[in-house]
């Protein structure tokens, strides 16, 4: 499975993203409202998250962390559109591999992407916030 599918790959509900991020459903669904991610949704309307979207919500957090209104992290960060390449997808082969993947898997591969960063030789830019849930 190719990197970028694997990083727009619907997996983690809210529940987890509030989890790894520390932000309330509230304000996901206040920066989803404002274009700054575009969760997928499922059959059932449930916002599913990528490894992108938890990476971009941390972005934002720490924009938001520096004094940044909505409006400097819109420009700083471009809005998104469900065409848009960063856009979380639910295609049938991706939400077949999902149904497929075990908890443990999709632990090791969020573990991986911190250890490895988002390429080679860069540090994941959400390493810092979420190495608290793993032991190195």
């Amino acid at each position: 499975m190719s990197e970028e599918i694997r990083r727009n790959m619907a997996l983690f509900p809210i529940g987890i993203v509030m989890k790894l991020t520390d932000l309330t459903a509230r304000q996901i669904r206040y920066y989803e409202q404002h274009e700054l991610i575009v969760p997928a949704r499922t059959s059932g309307n449930q916002r599913m998250f990528s490894l992108n979207d938890v990476e971009r919500l941390l972005e934002i957090k720490g924009l938001i962390d520096k004094g940044v209104n909505i409006a400097g992290i819109k420009q700083v960060m471009n809005p998104m559109s469900r065409e848009s390449q960063e856009a979380t997808v639910i295609t049938k082969d991706t939400e077949e591999k999902r149904k497929e993947m075990t908890d443990s898997q999709i632990y090791r591969m969020l573990k991986q992407q911190l250890v490895q960063g988002s390429k080679p030789g860069q540090v994941s830019l959400i390493q810092g916030e979420l190495s608290r849930f793993f032991k190195k």
